[in-house]
């Protein structure tokens, strides 16, 4: 009998290499007729092992490692840590075997099978927890929140923008292609970052995806435990973390949970056909393969309380587009490695919140049970999910004990949703100038008057705009107006929830989806790359530092004022397109008034004695001029205020 001791470091790199998705059920009936006698003396080494380790001490203490490679379903495996149970499929390529590691301090442990008097002996390494990585806190209202997309932000590695192995190249001059930026580009404008006034970045996915094209926006991951090497290296979003950390700042990872990329190493050899959703539909097709069938991206489906079964299933498991095979999640293996992956990525590299892609698409029970088990991992994390609906029921159906998700008796587990209804208000109110019934400064006044659907109002992600739409200003949504821009923004940074705000708006960068396209809201941001004619970084035109100066003011005068965080919100009925509101507690209060008329205002002071408290003056932050609370107060057209109460 001989002896290997394989490395498990050489599992991690070893990656399977990605064929057409449509010869996956081929390969599967075809590996099912070979049995062991046709190879004596070979070596069986698992191509992959995930995850590739675990922690000690963890609450999810029964890690189920997938040992894939050829007929690792075939073989009995002994362990020096307990094995709870071991799961076979129908593919013999694939084991996943359950260990038990509660109790079990730090250390390597062997996990060993025996093929042909060849003993095959695997190091799985259990590492030791950061301290209080449990209780690690996720983001929260404190937190002011910039996307990124990391493709299109900065590029600090130029030698990573053409990878062999990947099939997409850097090619700035095609706006749906590859452009260049990584991680280390992130890294080297932190500090633009602190300054700015963000304490959380939200980058869109950094796995590796290995579409033929578009790649870029990498929600189409082909290996989700790898970091995309044109971005870097797992190593390099380690430090990415490490050095935010430093900063008392957050990372947030973009997680997709509803599906992966048709060039995912596993779509060439599943585990089992039902690892992902399959229809009868294109089963004659080619491409993209035989069982595909398109979403029909119907999400209020799953809320509907008379919807067919039909409907219900193709808005659930339908793929999102046919490059994305949609994940069955009421496969126990697959929802189990989905969370076993988003643990490891969070216990890895220290992450300070998760963002999940398609929230609503996913199965409902399946979804709840991956929140759960993250939530139950670490109590005080947080999660937000895409929940894109335009009626704010709908929208908070999805979060955290919602009363209304409670009529179905359902509960996500999320703790925070994104306000889609918000952001509707937005994309049309500040080019409303008269007022009436329901235009304008109504809009947002309605928006809030529906809070009373939401558990959790403070946990609820604001936005004027993100990766998939149109920007707020340039050729977007407010046709480059400095002073929309300035009321847009002081709503957004102001009201109750978590502020979100997208890269390049704080310098007024341009962008129109609807006539341009994707590529147009994903732009370069000017100084990310050597050579760029304008470093908006460092160098700002005047027209851009005017929209980074207020941007900064207001952000910096957010991240220390708690009555912003967690203040109660007293609004008035907006009159003449003019919205005033208040955020108190306590010991604080502040007023804001936005003015969406192209008209000065004259406000009268009594009419928001309430919202004073007595106070008698104030400070307006914005200008830095100190006003009595009393009287009449003239607001020019299209301007805000928010002043401190003293």
């Amino acid at each position: 009998m001989r002896i290997v001791l394989l490395s498990l470091i050489v599992f991690v790199s070893a990656f399977a290499k990605a064929e057409s998705h449509n010869t996956f059920s081929k390969k599967l009936s075809q590996t099912n007729q070979l049995s062991l006698q046709e190879n004596p003396g070979k070596d069986y080494m698992p191509n992959r092992v995930e995850p590739p380790n675990w922690w000690a001490d963890m609450e999810h203490s029964q890690v189920e490692v997938m040992l894939y490679g050829e007929y690792m379903g075939q073989v009995d495996f002994e362990s020096d840590l307990p094995i709870v149970k071991v799961r076979r499929t129908e593919n013999p390529n694939y084991a996943f075997v359950t260990l038990e590691t509660k109790g079990k301090g730090p250390g390597t442990y062997s996990i060993s099978y025996n093929i042909y008097d060849t003993y095959y002996v695997l190091e799985y390494e259990l590492l030791e927890r950061n301290p209080n990585s449990k209780l690690r806190k996720g983001f929260n209202s404190s937190d002011a929140i910039y996307l990124i997309m990391p493709d299109r932000f900065a590029n600090g590695d130029p030698s990573n923008d053409i990878v062999d192995e990947m099939a997409e190249k850097s090619d700035r001059s095609f706006k749906g292609g590859r452009h260049g930026g990584d991680i280390q580009g992130v890294i080297d404008h932190l500090d633009y970052l602190e300054d700015l006034g963000v304490t959380a970045l939200w980058s869109t996915p950094l796995l590796e995806d290995n579409d033929q094209r578009y790649s870029y926006h990498g929600y189409a991951a082909s290996d989700v435990y790898r970091i995309d090497p044109r971005y870097g290296s797992n190593e390099s979003y380690r430090e990415l973390a490490d050095q935010m950390q430093q900063r008392d700042m957050k990372l947030i990872m973009d997680y997709v949970t509803n599906h992966w990329g048709a060039t995912h190493w596993m779509m060439d050899d599943l585990p089992t056909q039902t690892w992902i959703h399959q229809f009868d539909d294109n089963k004659d097709r080619d491409f993209p393969v035989a069982g595909y069938a398109n979403s029909s991206y119907r999400q209020t489906t799953q809320l509907d309380p008379y919807a067919s079964d039909r409907d219900e299933t193709y808005a659930e498991k339908g793929w999102f587009v046919s490059s994305m095979p949609d994940l069955n999640q009421s496969e126990p293996l697959v929802l189990n490695y989905l969370i076993q992956n988003a643990i490891w990525w969070i216990e890895y590299a220290g992450l300070g919140g998760l963002r999940v892609d398609t929230y609503a698409y996913n199965e409902k029970e399946g979804i709840a049970k991956w929140t759960k088990a993250i939530m139950d991992e670490y109590p005080n994390f947080t999660i937000v999910g895409e929940t894109w609906m335009h009626d704010q029921a709908q929208i908070a159906f999805w979060q955290k004990d919602s009363p209304v998700a409670a009529i179905q008796s359902y509960n996500t587990h999320l703790p925070s949703v994104m306000d889609f209804t918000l952001h509707d208000a937005v994309l049309t109110a500040f080019n409303e100038k008269d007022q009436q019934w329901d235009k304008g400064m109504v809009k947002v006044y309605e928006n809030f008057v529906n809070d009373f659907l939401y558990a959790d109002v403070n946990n609820i992600m604001v936005m004027a705009g993100n990766h998939d739409t149109n920007r707020l200003s340039g050729n977007g949504v407010l046709d480059g107006d400095l002073e929309k821009f300035k009321l847009a923004m002081t709503l957004i940074l102001t009201t109750r929830g978590i502020p979100q705000i997208y890269y390049g708006d704080e310098i007024g960068m341009a962008g129109n989806r609807d006539t341009v396209g994707d590529g147009d809201i994903r732009r370069d941001f000017p100084g990310g790359w050597k050579g760029d004619k304008i470093n908006a970084f460092t160098k700002p035109t005047k027209e851009q530092k005017a929209y980074q100066d207020f941007t900064k003011k207001l952000l910096n005068y957010r991240k220390n004022k708690e009555v912003l965080h967690t203040g109660k919100l007293l609004h008035f009925v907006p009159e003449n397109n003019c919205y005033v509101y208040f955020r108190h507690n306590d010991k604080d209060r502040v007023m804001v008034i936005i003015n969406n008329n192209d008209k000065p205002v004259t406000l009268d002071m009594s009419r928001f004695k309430e919202g004073f408290n007595g106070a008698t003056h104030g400070t307006d932050i914005i200008d830095d001029s100190r006003l009595p609370l009393s009287g009449k107060l003239v607001i020019g057209a299209e301007h805000s205020m928010i002043i401190d109460i003293e």
